[in-house]
């Protein structure tokens, strides 16, 4: 006689969740299985893993610790759950996004369905035009830090699915495998990496920071964006007061605003001329600052404008060096445009989206590579640096489809 599993998961949701898992890749775990390992026995890991998920004995293995390097220096250790692990993870997700979410405020954009960065970067660059104030926050360590009994009563409060209570519950507490093999406990915190994790640390914030914010500060408009955040003030003042309150609101949810990267910003341009010592903040990969802008009415004036960061540019052109582009002298103008060029239109996907004109010392740099490649491939031009450019310039009249800036008009 069949028994009836204890929790109803339908099977779908378990086919629909390895998709998902599939289609954004990612490492092996402390297991070392592949999605591609994992897909050689496809039928039967998806059927133990759903009878083991229905029947209440799934136990999620520890996740391995992955350090990472940060763009600021240092690193960030990555907590990555196995492959049958974020599938789990993944059939959670789908059961709790569609409750959660809609319930989120409207000035949160980090990992939501229907919202993006270009979005918050949108919506902050009106606000900085309407309010000369802004408080930069960024939170230390948030996925570190999330208080266990404070996210599961707010996910109480949202959920009484018990399968569903019972899996996060067994995740918040699963431990990390060290890169040196060492296994630390968690007692706080979701590790940075797990597929719900972003779900839950935007649960944890909706409380925490964002409906806080609509009680207590109901005139201050907000943007955030995971662990990222922005106050807008009218006010030096009222700036330095929202600073104040909301460390002492992230001290009581157990949490901590980084020091060096949160502060006071001036939003100035044409008709701001107060002295203050910090004008420009960075927030998403984009540098809000004063930058020239013209405008049929005021002519060239200065404005208060987001564009492509320091920090982004930075890790942009270390990326391209890396390539070594100048050395594939065996390889076809065309191969290097397919190559790389999807990679400069994504970039330009993102980062042209504001102020495009940021990244043209990008696309020279990328030129000049390109002009020492020629030179390396065709002896005639080896000393010739001012012929192989013009030689580079030819081609991209001709072919300007090849690479993105090339379409854009910055030709070398």
């Amino acid at each position: 006689m069949k028994t009836a599993k204890p929790f109803e998961i339908p099977k779908r949701l378990v086919w629909e969740a390895y998709r998902d898992v599939k289609a954004k890749g990612g490492a092996a775990g402390v297991d070392r299985e592949s999605i591609e390992d994992f897909e050689t026995d496809l039928k039967d890991n998806l059927y133990r893993l759903w009878n083991r998920m229905s029947s209440g004995s799934y136990f999620p293995p520890p996740v391995k610790g992955v350090a990472i390097p940060k763009k600021t220096g240092g690193v960030r250790l990555l907590g990555v759950p196995t492959v049958s692990d974020r599938i789990a993870q993944a059939v959670v997700k789908k059961v709790l996004e569609p409750v959660l979410d809609p319930g989120f405020d409207e000035d949160s954009f980090g990992y939501r369905p229907g919202k993006s960065a270009h979005d918050a970067v949108a919506k902050t660059r009106k606000r900085c035009w309407r309010y000369n104030w802004v408080v930069e926050f960024d939170i230390k360590g948030l996925f570190d830090n999330i208080d266990h009994g404070l996210l599961m009563r707010a996910l109480r409060k949202h959920c009484d699915t018990r399968w569903v209570l019972l899996y996060v519950e067994r995740w918040l507490k699963v431990p990390m495998q060290d890169p040196d093999g060492s296994v630390t406990l968690r007692e706080k915190g979701t590790p940075q990496g797990g597929v719900v994790s972003p779900l839950l640390a935007n649960l944890f914030l909706h409380y925490a920071f964002d409906a806080w914010v609509r009680r207590t500060l109901p005139t201050v408009p907000f943007c955030r964006y995971a662990d990222d955040g922005l106050l807008h003030c009218v006010s030096k003042r009222q700036a330095e007061y929202v600073m104040r309150l909301v460390a002492g609101r992230f001290r009581e949810c157990g949490l901590e605003i980084h020091p060096e990267k949160s502060r006071i910003v001036y939003c100035q341009d044409a008709n701001r001329r107060e002295k203050h010592a910090d004008i420009c903040f960075d927030f998403l990969g984009f540098t809000f600052q004063p930058r020239r802008c013209v405008s049929a009415n005021r002519g060239l004036h200065p404005n208060f404008l987001p564009a492509i960061s320091r920090a982004s540019k930075k890790e942009i052109n270390r990326q391209v060096r890396s390539w070594h582009i100048q050395l594939k002298n065996d390889k076809s103008i065309r191969d290097l445009s397919n190559m790389f060029d999807p990679v400069f239109r994504g970039w330009w996907s993102y980062y042209g989206r504001f102020y495009p004109t940021g990244m043209r010392q990008i696309w020279l740099n990328v030129n000049a590579y390109l002009v020492r490649w020629i030179r390396r491939k065709h002896k005639r031009f080896a000393k010739h640096k001012r012929r192989a450019r013009s030689y580079l310039k030819r081609i991209a009249r001709k072919n300007p489809r090849l690479f993105i800036h090339w379409e854009l008009g910055c030709i070398p």
